[in-house]
């Protein structure tokens, strides 16, 4: 099969689920991660669908379930703190807004390292800086690690990826922006919340958000709000931090104790949404993957579907070829595209249903989320949940790596 060494930038979990499977199909794999090490914590992702399946494939289901948080379901409240509509997580069949099993992005990232770190190498607090390809390989320079020789590398590293930027061109050319920002961070707050994600709109496109976390007195709270362009420093969170209290000042029900918790938090992320589209996913021997190749926007509740999906179609494809990986990038590309494209396909209302911008829009998005589980809404919404599964995996004949 010639040279097998892979080079995947990215350790979330798009990164490792890549390893599991590569690693199985008979490649040596490399991760080069730019956090000092794996990340915990985080906000809760989704179990769902295909992604479910895979994670089932590569026999991590059972931990999976164990790691996953005890969560009744999605409801909106007032400013007064009462409840004015419910979505439980047992509607369309687990599949909702909240689905049976969410799990938090640091926990399954935790969960995938630790399957794939015994034959795995990781390089932590390190990146790519140059990528050099010929028709043998990728010459590839790190910020620490010096320069190695690859047979292909993968973009695994997000929305703002390093080496679509080095292969495929600057972010304001393959990023479509959503004019909707999002911040995330844990808050040791008491809330009584009785298993509920709970979600406070305002005038003006302002969101106010607070869900279950895993461990006690720990809860995850969000702050999403419409907006242009901005710009800001993304290495000085305390001035993220006074941008978001700018926009959510005299915002009533819990907004002034999330506030407050959020210049304690110590994993505060603020982050604009939106979606990557790009006509190829590979240029050469170098491949993309995940939120890097066709992030969806987390207004989908598809994303981690598709990394795993696709982190599964990706190695079975380069099994499946027998080392030609520009044949196994256009199978990739084949199998995964209308997935991807119908994946992107926004909720109704899209921004806007998220994120209301007067009184009376919020008024009647509160009346659509009584309605989601009546017809015709449930007919609406089924279809949209129903993406998820939206693909006929092939059998590549992968064993779970152990």
């Amino acid at each position: 099969m010639g040279n097998t060494d892979i080079l995947i930038s990215g350790g979330g979990i798009a990164g490792p689920a890549l390893a599991h499977w590569l690693h199985a199909a008979g490649f040596t794999v490399t991760v080069v991660e730019r956090a000092p090490a794996p990340r915990p914590g985080g906000q809760t992702v989704d179990l769902r669908g295909a992604g479910r399946t895979v994670i089932s494939r590569m026999g991590l289901m059972e931990r999976a379930r164990e790691l996953s948080l005890d969560q009744k379901g999605i409801a909106t409240v007032d400013a007064a703190g009462r409840i004015t509509s419910r979505l439980p997580a047992d509607a369309f069949g687990g599949e909702g807004i909240v689905s049976e099993i969410e799990i938090l992005r640091g926990d399954l990232a935790g969960l995938l390292y630790e399957d794939t770190a015994p034959y795995t190498e990781y390089l932590f607090d390190d990146t790519v800086t140059a990528l050099a390809q010929d028709a043998d390989g990728v010459t590839v320079d790190f910020e620490r690690a010096g320069t190695r020789r690859y047979a292909a590398v993968i973009g695994a590293d997000g929305m703002h990826s390093v080496v679509r930027g080095l292969a495929f061109g600057p972010e304001s050319q393959c990023v479509r922006p959503l004019d909707l920002y999002l911040a995330w961070f844990t808050a040791e707050t008491e809330l009584d919340l009785d298993g509920w994600y709970l979600m406070h709109n305002a005038p003006g496109g302002l969101v106010a958000s607070v869900r279950p976390g895993r461990l006690p007195g720990e809860v995850k709270a969000g702050f999403g709000f419409r907006s242009g362009p901005l710009e800001f420093d993304r290495r000085d969170t305390a001035a993220q931090q006074e941008l978001v209290a700018r926009r959510f000042a005299g915002v009533g029900w819990e907004t002034p104790r999330l506030l407050d918790a959020m210049r304690r938090s110590t994993d505060f992320h603020l982050d604009s949404l939106g979606q990557v589209h790009l006509d190829t996913w590979s240029r050469g021997r170098v491949a993309l993957l995940g939120d890097a190749g066709h992030c969806p926007s987390p207004l989908t509740g598809l994303g981690t579907s598709l990394a795993l999906v696709g982190a599964y179609v990706l190695a079975g494809e380069a099994a499946a070829a027998g080392g030609d990986l520009a044949a196994a990038f256009r199978r990739y590309d084949r199998v995964m595209r209308p997935y991807v494209t119908k994946a992107q396909e926004l909720p109704p209302g899209g921004a806007g249903g998220f994120a209301p911008n007067s009184a009376l829009a919020i008024r009647l998005r509160t009346m659509s989320m009584r309605s989601m589980n009546r017809w015709p809404m449930r007919q609406l919404l089924a279809a949209q949940f129903a993406k998820a599964g939206d693909i006929a995996l092939p059998e590549y004949g992968l064993p779970a790596a152990r």
